[in-house]
């Protein structure tokens, strides 16, 4: 009777230390379980929507191509097999991260896309980076006194801005910069040339720093209205103090996860702008690949840009638990 009385609380015991081992994992395990469900849909969403949109056969053997022919490209690629074999197989080689190879160029799909996604990386980062050193002190500014005349005008400057499209400001970056004055190159991509990076980064942060800018002084002075502010203020403490130790981090909250859209945007491929450019990115190899129905590419592409939007999303969350301590002590 004693015996089974002391041995009684094992079981508890041993489910608690497997919860305190496994705990901390928990948050990763279920974060990796969203991704292969994400890439599952992706991959087989667009391997049967790519199929409606054309015979690549046609495209590799142009149009004086002889029904012969035509067939056996379709045997070369195992176009010939029917819908759901084709899928079965691609999704077994997926599995063995065999992407397959470029129906164009014979390159292996993934490799492909990897030589491409630098270029991507490269612009998508240095507007990322421009558009935030701009659009927070600016915003801040802005948000510190928006009642005030000077920032209404900027204010409303700013808001024309952000209705002006993306290749809008592209096509007058090169004509100012690269045909007029002749400072700058406008086509092409030169890891040792930093010239030719500035005209894409700066078009796609021109895009996105107004939107950015209009929420960081929305937040800004809604923040400037809280009663630890006026706390604050009643201690004695300067304006600008006000503003860079306790308004701008609150307001930053609601710009991470615009910051975060902003970027997962840009890593997804900035399609028009680099096409603009001829900037060998992703963006520029979908639009190539898609128009060629290179399937193995824009498969490759997709699933690619998918872990690519799903990390960044994953980033901006746990900015938000650094950002703000209430959802540190809620996730505990």
């Amino acid at each position: 009777m004693s015996s089974t009385a002391e041995t009684a609380p094992a079981g508890p015991q041993a489910a608690g230390r497997w919860d305190s081992l496994i705990g901390p994992f928990v948050p990763v395990l279920h974060q990796l379980t969203r991704l292969a469900v994400l890439l599952f849909m992706v991959t087989t969403l667009l391997f049967f929507m790519l199929r409606l949109a054309g015979d690549p056969a046609l495209v590799l053997a142009g149009n004086d191509a002889t029904p012969e022919q035509l067939e056996a490209i379709r045997a070369q690629y195992g176009l010939d097999k029917p819908l759901i074999v084709q899928y079965f197989n691609y999704m077994g080689n997926l599995i063995q991260g065999d992407f397959g190879k470029s129906l164009a160029s014979g390159e292996r799909a993934m490799g492909k896309v990897l030589t491409m996604l630098p270029a991507t990386l490269l612009i998508a980062g240095l507007a990322m980076a421009a558009s935030i050193c701009i659009a927070i002190p600016l915003g801040a500014w802005l948000g510190f006194k928006p009642e005030r005349f000077d920032r209404r005008g900027v204010s409303g400057i700013i808001f024309v801005f952000q209705g002006v499209p993306g290749f809008v400001s592209a096509l007058i970056f090169i004509q100012v910069f690269a045909v007029n004055l002749r400072w700058l190159p406008s086509l092409g991509m030169d890891y040792g040339n930093v010239k030719t990076w500035i005209l894409p980064s700066a078009s796609l942060a021109w895009f996105l720093m107004p939107s950015l800018t209009r929420v960081v002084a929305a937040n800004t002075a809604e923040a400037m209205r809280e009663d630890y502010i006026r706390t604050a203020r009643a201690g004695g403490a300067p304006g600008y103090s006000l503003l860079w130790r306790h308004a701008l981090p609150n307001a930053l909250l609601g710009a991470a996860a615009l910051i975060g859209t902003q970027f997962a945007f840009l890593v997804g491929g900035a399609v028009i702008t680099e096409t603009i450019f001829a900037w060998p990115g992703i963006g520029w190899l979908l639009i190539e690949s898609t128009q060629t129905l290179d399937f193995p590419v824009v498969q490759a592409l997709a699933f690619c840009i998918a872990i690519l939007v799903f990390t960044v999303n994953a980033v901006t969350d746990l900015s938000f638990q650094y950002l703000d301590p209430r959802l540190r002590t809620k996730g505990n």
